[in-house]
Formats: C-alpha cells, sequence, structure tokens
C-alpha cells in the first residue's frame, strides 16, 4: 500500500499545496496547473452531481471514490478547504486522517501562521515537513 499525492485547495479553487510521494507519471505530461484546474474541476463536477442526484445537502456527502489502480480520499472543511489524498486501492476510509491533516497541521502551521498569505501557494518549511513526517508516519505509507 502507498500514498501517492496530496493537494489543497482553498475555497475557490487555488490548490495551496501538492505533494507527490510515489506517484507514477502519465505518458501524457501535463504544467502541474493544469493538473491543478483538472482535479479541482474533477472534484467540483462530481460533488454538483452528487447535490442533484441527492436529497441531502451534506459537505460529507462525498468523501471520495476508487478505480482500478488508485483511491482518492476526499474531505472539505467547514471554511471550504478540500484536502484530496490519492492512495493505494487498498487504503481503507481516511477521513479521521484527513481531518486531522486540516485541523491539526494545516490550520495550526497555515491558518495561524501570519507569514502565510491567505489564498496563496503555502511554502512553509514547517508545515511542509510537519505534514511529510504524518504521512509518511502512516502504516499505510510505503
Amino acid at each position: 500500500m502507498t500514498v501517492y499525492n496530496i493537494y489543497i485547495f482553498d475555497k475557490i479553487g487555488t490548490c495551496l499545496f501538492y505533494k507527490s510521494w510515489n506517484a507514477k507519471k502519465a505518458a501524457q505530461s501535463l504544467s502541474q496547473d493544469e493538473e491543478f484546474k483538472l482535479m479541482y474541476g474533477m472534484i467540483f463536477s462530481i460533488k454538483s452531481f452528487i447535490s442533484r442526484m441527492s436529497d441531502t445537502t451534506s459537505k460529507d456527502s462525498f468523501v471520495g471514490y476508487r478505480t482500478s489502480h488508485y483511491k482518492l480520499h476526499y474531505y472539505e472543511s467547514p471554511t471550504g478547504v478540500k484536502v484530496v489524498l490519492n492512495t493505494d486501492v487498498n487504503v481503507g476510509k481516511l477521513q479521521d486522517t484527513l481531518q486531522y491533516i486540516y485541523k491539526r497541521i494545516f490550520v495550526e502551521y497555515v491558518t495561524g501562521n501570519p507569514q502565510c498569505k491567505p489564498d496563496c501557494w503555502v511554502d512553509s518549511e514547517l508545515f511542509v515537513k510537519t505534514l511529510s513526517q504524518y504521512i509518511e508516519s502512516l502504516n499505510f505509507f510505503a
């Protein structure tokens, strides 16, 4: 089992952070900005489809999906920050892990950091180090 990558988006779809560990590169390479737009657009479309098909309007109605090659885990905070973690298909549900990343790492090292500007790329070394250490400590990280 393994972790491929993580994306963190703000409420309007700007990618605030991205890190890749074991992601396989596609044959057709996209620019990083195009990849961010595709990922956010896919999440937006899936959530929109779910809201049209569902009789509930809960933010928790979409928590991820699975393909034959990877599993996408999704968490949206009350402020609209979106955390997307792509893993191997054999990894279980990660809602608690994503909530921890948001509440204990992102909020503490980004939102609470006066040097981090809102809605801008996160380049805090302490945030990157803490997040990397946390993800690499997970029992399914390989």
